[in-house]
C-alpha cells in the first residue's frame, strides 16, 4: 500500500511539473507573415472575387478572418505613413513619418521618409542604398518581438520600395532589403550589415529580372472577358516609355531598353519577384525554424499594385490582371508556407498602407463631381497675396502633403507677424475651387470640420515635420493637373482610407465583422496573438473577435 501511494504521488508530481512546463512555455506560431499590399482598396477583395482561384483571396477569406470596416485613422494617406502606422499602432503624431517626404519644420529641410546619409548602400551606389529606419520614432511590432525574445527572433523586411521593407521591419531588424531599379539587384545598407549574406548575391546573379522580362506582359486570360475595366485604349492610362499606346501586349525585353531594370516595378512581375525573394529569404534564413524555439517576422511588402495604379489608374485592364495575377502569386506563396513551415504553424496577415481614387477626368466624363488640385499655382497665388501684405518673397516653401509649409527661419529673421500671415493663409485657402475645409493646427479642435474628419487631421499632425495648416479636398479631388493620366491617392475618402485588414492561420478564428476598425488596430491584434508588448507608440485595439484564443 506504502509503495502504491508512493508511486501515485511520484505520477502527480510528473504532471504537475508537466502542467507547470505548459503553462511556462506557451505556444506560439513559428512565424508571422506581414502581407502589404501597396496601393488596395478593400473592394478590390470582392471585385474580381468571381475571378479569383479558390487558394489565393478566397482563401483568406474563407479560412481567415476579415474586418470589412477597417479605415486609415489619419490624414494625408501615403506609403511611409501606412506602413509605419501598421506595423507601429500609431499614427504620425507619435510615430513621426508625417509623408513619404516631409519638411522639417525648424530648418525647413526636405527630408525623405527612410534617409540616412549616416549610412552606405550594402550592394547598390548612391543614394538609393542610403536608407535606414532612424525617422521613425516609435516602435514597431516587429521591434516588440525582439524585446520579448531577447532578440533571438529573426525579422526581415523586404520590398521593392525602400520605405516598404524598412519600415516594418522596425529599429532592431536583422535585415531590410529593398530594390535597385537601376541594377535589378536587391540591396540593403550598413544599418543592417557590411555584405550582401551569399544567398542574396545568389538571387541577384540568378538573372530572375530577365526572365520575367522574356515573358513579356499580356494578359493572363483574353482580353474580352475583362468586363471591369474600361477598354484597353483608354485615354486615362499613361503609357510606358518606348509605347504609342498604353495597350496589350507589352514586349518588356523591348520596353527594358528604354526603362531598364526599373521597369519591372510598374508591371504585376514585381509582384512575383518580390515573393520569390521572400522564398530566398525563408529558406536561407530558416524563417520559421528559430533554433530558439521562438516565433520569427517576414515583413512583405507588395509595391507593384501601386505603380501599376498611378500610371494606369484602377478603371484599368492593366490594375485587374494585376490582381489576377497577385491572386495566383499569393496562392503559391501560401502554398510554399504551408510546405516549408506547416499549415497552422504561421500567422499571416494582409492590409494595405491605403487605396486610390478614380481619375478625376473619367469621373468627370462620367457626370460625377471630381476635380485636380493644382498646388503649384495654388502656392504661387498665396505667396504673390503675402507678398503685397507682409513684404516678403517666397513665406510659403511647400503645399505637400495637403498641407501649408512657411519659410519659419524667414519669419522669425524678419520678425513678422506669423499668427497674421496663417489667418490670412486659411481665409485665401477657403476660397479655392476644390477646397472642402482648412484649419490652423492650433485651432484645430475647434474647428467646423466633421469629427471624424478632425480626428484624422489631429492624428496626422506632427508638431515638428507637418505644415501648420491643413486643407481637405472634396471628394475625388486631388492635387494634380488636368492632363493627369493614372490615379494617386492622399485623401481622407473612403477610396483611399478604406483598406482590407485579414488575418489567417496560427491564433485566429475565422469569420469577419462590419464592426468599425482603424489601421491602427492591426498591430495590437498581432501583439495579442503573440502576447507581447505593443509597440510603444500604439493608439490601437485589438480585434479581439479575430483571435481563437
Amino acid at each position: 500500500m506504502r509503495v502504491t501511494t508512493s508511486i501515485f504521488a511520484a505520477v502527480c508530481g510528473l504532471f504537475s511539473l508537466a502542467s507547470l512546463a505548459n503553462t511556462s512555455s506557451m505556444d506560439k506560431p513559428k512565424l508571422v507573415v506581414g502581407v502589404v499590399v501597396d496601393q488596395m482598396r478593400w473592394d478590390y477583395l470582392y471585385r474580381y472575387y468571381d475571378r479569383y482561384q479558390e487558394d489565393g483571396f478566397k482563401r483568406l477569406l474563407k479560412e481567415g478572418f476579415s474586418s470589412e470596416n477597417t479605415n486609415i485613422d489619419y490624414v494625408p494617406t501615403f506609403t511611409a505613413i501606412g506602413h509605419s502606422t501598421l506595423y507601429t499602432g500609431s499614427v504620425p503624431a507619435i510615430h513621426g513619418i508625417a509623408g513619404n517626404d516631409f519638411i522639417i519644420q525648424a530648418t525647413g529641410q526636405s527630408m525623405y521618409c527612410t534617409q540616412d546619409d549616416s549610412v552606405q548602400g550594402v550592394g547598390g551606389q548612391g543614394k538609393v542604398g542610403q536608407q535606414s529606419p532612424r525617422n521613425l520614432l516609435s516602435s514597431t511590432i516587429t521591434d516588440q518581438l525582439k524585446l520579448a525574445t531577447n532578440f533571438q527572433s529573426k525579422v526581415i523586411g523586404i520590398s521593392i520600395k525602400d520605405r516598404g521593407g524598412i519600415l516594418p521591419a522596425g529599429h532592431f531588424a536583422n535585415a531590410a532589403y529593398w530594390y535597385d531599379g537601376q541594377s535589378g539587384h536587391w540591396i540593403t545598407s550598413t544599418y543592417y550589415m557590411q555584405d550582401l549574406p551569399r544567398w542574396v548575391k545568389s538571387f541577384n546573379k540568378s538573372g530572375k529580372v530577365d526572365q520575367y522580362y522574356s515573358k513579356g506582359w499580356n494578359t493572363l486570360y483574353d482580353i474580352d472577358t475583362y468586363v471591369l475595366s474600361n477598354p484597353d485604349d483608354s485615354p486615362y492610362e499613361g503609357k510606358f516609355a518606348g509605347e504609342n499606346k498604353a495597350v496589350f501586349p507589352r514586349n518588356l525585353k523591348k520596353l527594358k531598353k528604354e526603362g531598364g531594370y526599373d521597369l519591372i516595378k510598374a508591371t504585376p512581375f514585381g509582384n512575383s519577384l518580390t515573393l520569390d525573394f521572400a522564398k530566398a529569404a525563408i529558406e536561407a534564413e530558416n524563417l520559421g525554424d528559430n533554433p530558439n524555439e521562438v516565433t520569427d517576422f517576414l515583413a512583405v511588402s507588395l509595391s507593384s499594385t501601386d505603380y501599376i495604379g498611378h500610371q494606369f489608374g484602377i478603371e484599368s485592364v492593366e490594375i485587374e490582371d494585376t490582381y489576377l495575377r497577385l491572386d495566383q502569386d499569393l496562392a503559391d506563396f501560401m502554398a510554399y508556407l504551408d510546405n516549408k513551415v506547416g499549415k497552422g504553424n504561421y500567422t499571416l496577415f494582409l492590409s494595405a498602407d491605403h487605396g486610390a481614387a478614380n481619375n478625376p477626368k473619367y469621373y468627370q466624363d462620367k457626370k460625377g463631381n471630381a476635380g485636380y488640385f493644382s498646388s503649384s499655382k495654388v502656392r504661387s497665388a498665396l505667396n504673390e497675396i503675402l507678398q503685397k501684405d507682409f513684404g516678403q518673397e517666397n513665406l510659403i516653401i511647400s503645399l505637400s502633403n495637403y498641407q501649408v509649409h512657411l519659410d519659419n527661419k524667414l519669419i522669425q529673421a524678419k520678425d513678422l507677424d506669423e499668427m497674421a500671415i496663417r489667418d490670412r493663409i486659411v481665409v485665401e485657402l477657403k476660397k479655392v475651387d476644390g477646397i472642402a475645409f482648412v484649419t490652423d493646427m492650433d485651432k484645430a479642435s475647434s474647428s467646423t470640420i466633421p469629427l471624424q474628419i478632425k480626428e484624422r487631421i489631429i492624428n496626422g499632425y506632427n508638431l515638428k515635420r507637418s505644415g501648420i495648416i491643413q486643407y481637405i479636398l472634396e471628394p475625388q479631388w486631388y492635387s494634380g493637373t488636368m492632363d493627369g493620366t493614372g490615379t494617386t491617392h492622399g485623401t481622407w475618402g473612403s477610396y483611399d482610407a478604406h483598406i482590407p485588414a485579414v488575418f489567417m492561420g496560427w491564433g485566429v478564428k475565422p469569420g469577419k465583422t462590419a464592426r468599425p476598425t482603424n489601421m491602427t488596430d492591426i498591430a495590437p491584434t498581432i501583439a495579442e496573438i503573440l502576447k507581447i508588448e505593443v509597440p510603444n507608440g500604439n493608439i490601437g485595439t485589438p480585434i479581439f473577435e479575430a483571435l481563437a484564443n
